[in-house]
């Protein structure tokens, strides 16, 4: 969803009610999972627009994390949330250690690959994929890539990957294009 609150960052997104008092299912792009409420306000994005929202308590239920957003009191009005994408501003994020990066930093930036002293266009990063051992590179294909492939490329900085060059809007691998 387009949004004309450009300085809005997504962390997480919202999943069903939970309970019959308003409480609803939090699915977390912060690390650890909780750390999404530390970061307030929320800014819903609804069908409507951004609305702006504070958690006023959550808890950790087995392996999910549940929350309960102020002024929400009822399972059916907590209903119509689900499946609504959390945001926060951009500056209330801290800021990273050299060679650190945010996904959202990453996404859209153009891949290119030096292998064997070839270098080629693969595309633009369309996602990051959390895989456990390491995160992974969704690379789609763009009009300047070498084919229409996509690709993953493991994110392993100083390996696979091997520059990150924010201002210049791209990323080298060393990754074979046959892959």
């Amino acid at each position: 969803m387009a949004d004309s609150r450009s300085n809005l960052i997504d962390v997480g997104r919202l999943g069903a009610a939970f309970g019959v008092k308003g409480w609803i299912k939090v699915h977390s792009s912060t690390q650890p999972k909780e750390n999404i409420v530390k970061y307030a306000p929320w800014w819903l994005k609804t069908r409507h627009g951004a609305k702006e929202f504070e958690v006023d308590d959550f808890k950790v239920q087995s392996d999910s994390l549940v929350v309960h957003l102020k002024g929400v009191d009822d399972r059916d009005v907590a209903s119509q949330y689900a499946s609504v994408n959390i945001a926060v501003e951009r500056s209330l994020l801290p800021d990273l250690e050299e060679d650190d990066y945010y996904w959202h930093q990453l996404i859209g930036l153009k891949v290119i690959s030096e292998f064997d002293e070839k270098t080629v266009e693969f595309g633009v990063v369309k996602e990051l994929l959390e895989t456990g051992a390491n995160d992974v590179l969704v690379v789609s294909a763009s009009q300047e890539s070498i084919d229409d492939k996509e690709r993953l490329v493991p994110y392993i900085l100083g390996h696979y990957v091997t520059k990150v060059d924010l201002e210049a809007g791209e990323i080298r691998v060393d990754w074979d294009p046959e892959f």
